[in-house]
């Protein structure tokens, strides 16, 4: 019988705040994080605009030395982990150490620090790269460093699996705790790409906004004004228990983790097929391994990215997958206020979806202004919505067709 997860603890930093309660408070206020890139001059780029994470310095938190041997993508993982541990209670000790684990993904790990040192290459030689060029931009070396500052010696993994990477996170640990494999895992995803070489790249596969004159109406999922997707960056990770584990420590348990769901498109390197069959499936796949049906789902919180074909086809996999129940379902994307975190995307919003539950209120979809056709499900535009949640289902897409579904439910002994 696999054992039952909980989720105790969430971390979150992204565009519109720095931790876990600001980064809700600012969500549930509209606010928005989108702004003129400042990490660089983006100046001869089409997009040049970001969800930047703002105000933040690594170094009131890790020490100074340390800072530089680390990419963006770790401090946030490391900052979103301290917020996330804060807020459980969990300590890890030389009694629990080898049953507490960290699975932290990422979808292109360090690459400012890629960027930065093929430049000092190009320029002095191969002497002038630094030694820690390889440990700092690697993708699992964010769990890495997580375990080596927590002293969390169970299960150590990373994923990448692009936009999918932070879902993926957090749903392979719920099965390393279901299957006796941990007690307890420091799960999610980080990401950094607000990069001169990234947004170039997104820029020249035509998938971001250029609406530079008017960053925070720039991403706007389901709206027929919508002009492609906004990088953002940050990390979301959760502190997930076995239940019997946190429920001995007296854990304050947030929810509950009942379903997990993985497919693949088999379609293109980087665009779902019209009919959303791949975003259908990874939704039937996680409500089974639930034992739900549709009926039971109170709120989707969407991978919906602001693009121009993924939000409609998404559309179209809400459909298939609930049937007529897909109208009665709310449905919102935060990604409008914070950006597409990319690799950290899947594990925000698996935050974010938690504090549904415990709060009992849907984020809205700001900048929903003109639904485009086909989008015409209830999208709670423009204003957080009160509401029974019991039941939540959260979204990742990634590009090579690479999916995963999580269902988290209000907690109930």
């Amino acid at each position: 019988m696999p054992r039952r997860v909980v989720v105790t603890g969430i971390g979150l930093i992204c565009s519109v705040g720095n931790e876990t309660e600001a980064v809700w408070k600012a969500l549930l206020e509209g606010k928005n994080g989108i702004a003129r890139i400042t990490l660089f001059d983006p100046v001869n780029h089409p997009s040049k605009i970001a969800g930047e994470v703002k105000n933040f310095d690594p170094a009131t938190f890790i020490e100074k030395k340390e800072v530089k041997k680390m990419g963006r993508f770790m401090h946030f993982a490391i900052a979103a982990t301290d917020n996330a541990l804060a807020m459980s209670g969990l300590k890890i000790t030389s009694d629990n150490a080898d049953r507490i684990g960290v699975y932290i993904g990422s979808g292109i790990g360090g690459f400012e620090v890629i960027e930065r040192e093929h430049e000092k290459l190009l320029a002095g030689g191969p002497s002038k790269v630094s030694p820690f060029f390889i440990p700092a931009s690697i993708v699992n070396l964010a769990a890495g460093q997580v375990s080596i500052r927590t002293g969390a010696k169970g299960p150590n993994s990373a994923v990448a699996t692009a936009c999918t990477s932070g879902a993926h996170g957090v749903g392979d640990s719920y099965r390393l705790i279901q299957h006796g494999y941990a007690d307890a895992m420091i799960a999610g995803g980080a990401e950094a790409a607000c990069t001169p070489l990234s947004v170039a790249g997104f820029s020249a596969m035509r998938a971001l906004s250029n609406r530079n004159d008017d960053p925070e109406h720039a991403s706007r999922p389901w709206d027929k004004d919508r002009d492609g997707f906004v990088v953002g960056e940050g990390s979301g990770i959760l502190i997930l228990e076995e239940l019997e584990f946190a429920k001995a420590r007296g854990a304050n348990i947030l929810a509950e983790v009942i379903g997990y769901g993985m497919s693949g498109d088999a379609f293109h390197m980087a665009s779902p097929s019209e009919d959303g069959d791949g975003a259908r499936r990874v939704m039937l796949n996680a409500m089974k391994d639930a034992g739900i049906g549709p009926e039971s789902i109170d709120y989707i919180n969407a991978h919906a990215t602001s693009t121009t074909a993924g939000d409609v086809i998404e559309t179209r996999a809400f459909k298939a997958a609930m049937g007529d129940r897909a109208y009665q379902i709310p449905v919102s994307s935060t990604k409008a206020q914070t950006g597409h975190l990319l690799g950290g995307a899947g594990a925000l919003e698996a935050g974010i979806s938690v504090l549904a539950i415990r709060d009992q209120i849907a984020p809205g979809t700001m900048n929903l202004e003109h639904p485009d056709e086909g989008c015409d499900l209830d999208y709670i535009p423009n204003a957080p919505r009160r509401m029974k949640l019991d039941i939540v289902l959260s979204n990742s897409f990634g590009f090579g067709g690479t999916n995963a579904c999580l269902i988290f439910k209000r907690y109930a002994e």
